[in-house]
């Protein structure tokens, strides 16, 4: 795969991985199937962006909304979680990449909980791609989280109301320490953001493809790249300064 140019180059990509299940369905096989195949995609993705030199990298595993599929379905989700988070995490450490989850984790096992901190822990110090999990998250549950949190600081007399602004906002966010994404990709033919990152994708570009999720790989990475580089980010302002005859 080429490599997009520095200055054209997003510091954090986020990712809706959609499209496993319709993927297996197209092969007659059952849904765990095409999650098996979706966890590949992730680690060709992973493995593209380290490539690249992605600063920051988010992946939507599992919503909140996704705790109202079928039993089985969320089971087989999580199971297929713990035996990535078992047998990936060494490697993803020898390859200096930092591992963070992000979500309400409090329904998950209390072993599933410490399988993550562990990981959090082991990989802390590692400086190449750092590597955001979203599994049990929402973007409504993410502000309504950092609004909390500060609202306990105010009453506690550790900040004035007024003291709180899109930066202190920002900070108490899950995503804090990483900047907001540059680009959101979303695999499967949906175009919807579907609760993710709400406040973190104000600015960012939103890139849809029809590729079910297990097809994903280095060359459909390139694609999202290759139109990133040709967007003209103004952030609210215009692009050429304003003459008199403007």
């Amino acid at each position: 795969m080429a490599k997009t140019e520095i200055a054209t180059l997003p510091r954090h990509i986020a990712i809706i991985m959609d499209g496993n299940g319709r993927w297996a369905k197209h092969r007659f096989l059952p849904r765990q199937a095409g999650h098996r195949a979706g966890l590949n995609a992730a680690r060709r993705t992973i493995e593209a962006c380290v490539q690249q030199g992605i600063g920051a990298l988010t992946l939507f595993a599992f919503s909140s909304e996704n705790w109202q599929r079928p039993r089985t379905e969320v089971s087989n989700l999580i199971e297929l979680f713990v035996g990535a988070l078992d047998s990936e995490v060494a490697k993803l450490h020898k390859n200096n990449i930092r591992i963070r989850f992000i979500g309400a984790h409090a329904a998950f096992s209390q072993a599933l909980q410490d399988g993550m901190r562990q990981a959090e822990k082991l990989t802390q110090s590692n400086i190449g791609l750092v590597l955001n999990i979203a599994i049990s998250y929402g973007g409504r549950w993410d502000v309504v989280q950092a609004v909390r949190r500060l609202t306990f600081e105010a009453v506690a007399g550790n900040i004035q109301p007024e003291e709180i602004d899109e930066a202190r906002l920002s900070h108490a966010l899950t995503l804090s320490g990483s900047p907001d994404p540059d680009l959101f990709i979303r695999t499967g033919g949906e175009q919807r953001i579907s609760n993710f990152l709400l406040w973190n994708l104000a600015y960012t570009e939103l890139y849809f493809t029809d590729s079910l999720w297990p097809d994903f790989d280095a060359a459909a990475l390139q694609a999202a790249l290759d139109w990133y580089a040709a967007r003209q980010r103004r952030f609210g302002r215009i692009s050429e300064p304003v003459g008199p005859e403007s």
